[in-house]
């Protein structure tokens, strides 16, 4: 996110600093030669002046050496009116070139004070010249002697000349490094100009590079988008604010039969008479102009074909990238068949519980049946029950073997039908008594129900194993009815036992795993008789039994009885045993009892024996 961001302000930035770096590149070194060039101009100017300097110094000492000349010659007797005018107007012809030296050299205080002495001793040496002119022989010498003597021009000229070359030469010498200065900036300059050049060259060809290639996504994307939206089977609309049609899906054409682009710019009504419905349009201008969702809004149409269908409607209002103002994206969903769907479930439920209730009749005139037979049949039971004892002990030992046989056979069959009838009794409560659903502990109720199963073994050592071994794991506590879930134990466990009676030890494990969703899975496995899986679909029947009575007892309807209990508790009941090596019965509870019916139609009164 960072890398992004960075991303973000550098793209902002990067033209400014660019055109802030061209600015600088260009002008800077375009005003730094500039002033060099300045530098330059006023160094070649000094130089001029000094050389100007060094000429007018040179004419006004040509100037005294012609006047000196002039009157020597005169001195001499040359005749030459020119030469005795030229030593007169001396003074007048070398005062305004000295003036205009000493006005050249005003920047120079050392110059200055030169010149000064300079005009003192051109002054006298005029003087001397102009008295050679007429002066006697004998004097002439005295006056040349003074004039080489006392009043020397050369070394001043050659200091003035010299002060001026020392000038030119540094001048010179500056103009030259300011040259070469100005030559080094200049391709300095072209050079740094090339290399931006070339940078913004590179990023130019980037950034074009870049917003092509942007473009060419954009353009994928919006081509990729205008795919999806082609394929979607459910119609798609986009809406502007006056309900005209901005674009719309092929299958949104399909459902008004509009052919390619027949439909842009067409207002809903014209795209179909059944938009013709000032309901749906304020809802639909209220999405528009007050941001208002449409969501699932039922309506029935007349479409393409004159097929009249029932549509839901969902519309919001949006943003468009191309646009200033928004727009509204409606979608239509046609839930005609599933409109058709459900009405024909609802009549197949009606159906369905009409059935139901028939069954229920059903079920409870055969509970009826069950109970109204097994109560019915007690009663003789214990009369034939009874008079074979009474008669037993009438006969006492004048009854023969056969007539004791003949006893106890309906003795016996007595006790079977009556237990037949007790089991019958409770198979049917299960189904008929109101689920109380409570906090079970299932330790609890395992314990309580080993308790009273060993105290069977130690009172009939020989129908039951000699030891039993019980491996029993933490259970845990849940929901349910504590009474059923009770006599689900009681069958599990009693009959591993009962069927690891032929064993020297019967081991016997009770295990727990939880389930998915809070469920518990139960089982219990012994080293019994076990059985063959291929009629293991028998075993949670009523009546049904795998072994023989005559060698495990029991009436069959103590498994039947856990199933009917687990499936009460929305669960399930299932086995896996192999012959002679025990068997596993496992059951699982739900964890949720939400969903199972915790009332029943009111149970017939209680039998009591």
């Amino acid at each position: 996110m960072r890398k992004r961001l960075a991303r973000v302000e550098w793209g902002r930035w990067r033209l400014p600093l660019i055109g802030v770096a061209v600015l600088l590149i260009v002008v800077a070194p375009a005003v730094l030669r500039q002033a060099l060039q300045d530098d330059t101009l006023v160094a070649a100017d000094l130089l001029a002046h000094t050389r100007q300097v060094q000429t007018e110094l040179g004419a006004l000492n040509v100037e005294i050496d012609e006047i000196e000349q002039s009157a020597v010659l005169v001195s001499l007797g040359v005749p030459a009116p020119r030469l005795r005018t030229r030593v007169e107007r001396g003074g007048d012809t070398l005062q305004p070139m000295l003036a205009n030296v000493m006005v050249l050299t005003r920047d120079s205080p050392e110059q200055q004070v030169r010149l000064g002495q300079l005009k003192e001793v051109l002054e006298q040496r005029v003087a001397i010249a102009q008295a050679l002119l007429d002066a006697p022989p004998e004097q002439r010498g005295a006056l040349m002697s003074e004039l080489v003597d006392k009043y020397p021009i050369v070394p001043l000229m050659r200091a003035l000349q010299d002060t001026e070359q020392r000038f030119a030469t540094r001048r010179t010498a500056g103009s030259d490094k300011t040259r070469r200065l100005a030559n080094w900036v200049g391709w300095g300059g072209l050079l740094v100009q090339l290399l931006l050049l070339t940078v913004v060259t590179v990023v130019l060809g980037r950034q074009i590079a870049h917003r092509l290639h942007a473009e060419s996504r954009a353009a994928r994307s919006s081509a990729r988008s205008s795919a999806i939206l082609q394929s979607v089977r459910e119609p798609i609309v986009l809406l502007d604010g006056g309900q005209r049609v901005l674009m719309y899906n092929a299958a949104f054409g399909e459902l008004y039969a509009l052919e390619g682009e027949a439909g842009v710019d067409l207002t809903l009504a014209q795209v179909s008479d059944g938009w013709n419905d000032d309901v749906v349009l304020q809802r639909l201008t209220d999405v528009f102009a007050r941001g208002r969702e449409l969501w699932d809004y039922e309506v029935q149409q007349e479409t393409a074909g004159g097929v009249s269908r029932v549509l839901l409607l969902n519309a919001r209002r949006m943003s468009l990238p191309d646009r200033d103002d928004e727009a509204v994206l409606m979608t239509i969903s046609d839930v005609t068949t599933q409109k058709v769907s459900q009405q024909r479930i609802i009549d197949l439920n009606r159906q369905l519980e009409g059935k139901i209730e028939q069954v229920s009749d059903v079920n409870r005139e055969l509970e009826a049946f069950s109970y109204s037979v097994s109560h019915d049949l007690r009663a003789p039971l214990r009369h034939v029950s009874g008079f074979s004892d009474k008669l037993a002990r009438h006969l006492g030992d004048a009854a023969d073997e056969r007539s004791r046989h003949y006893l106890q056979v309906i003795g016996d069959s007595a006790r079977r039908m009556s237990s037949l009838i007790d089991d019958l009794l409770v198979y049917s409560r299960l189904g008929r008594s109101a689920l109380r659903l409570q906090a079970v502990d299932m330790q609890s109720l395992v314990d309580e129900t080993r308790a009273m199963l060993d105290a069977n073994v130690r009172a009939d050592e020989h129908a039951l194993p000699l030891r039993v071994d019980w491996d029993i794991q933490p259970l845990p506590i849940l929901v349910g009815d504590e009474n059923m879930l009770r006599q689900v134990w009681q069958n599990l466990l009693g009959n591993a036992v009962k069927y690891s009676s032929k064993r020297e030890v019967a081991r016997i494990q009770v295990g727990h795993a939880p389930e998915g969703e809070g469920g518990h899975h139960f089982w219990v496995k012994d080293n019994g008789a076990g059985f063959d899986m291929a009629y293991a679909g028998k075993l949670f029947g009523v009546f049904q039994r795998l072994h023989k009575a005559s060698e495990y007892a029991g009436t069959g309807i103590g498994l039947a009885s856990v199933r009917r209990v687990v499936s009460r508790h929305g669960g399930r009941v299932w086995a896996e045993a192999q012959p002679e090596q025990g068997a596993t019965l496992h059951f699982v509870i739900p964890g949720s009892q939400d969903n199972v019916p915790v009332t029943r139609t009111p149970s017939s009164p209680e039998f009591t024996a």
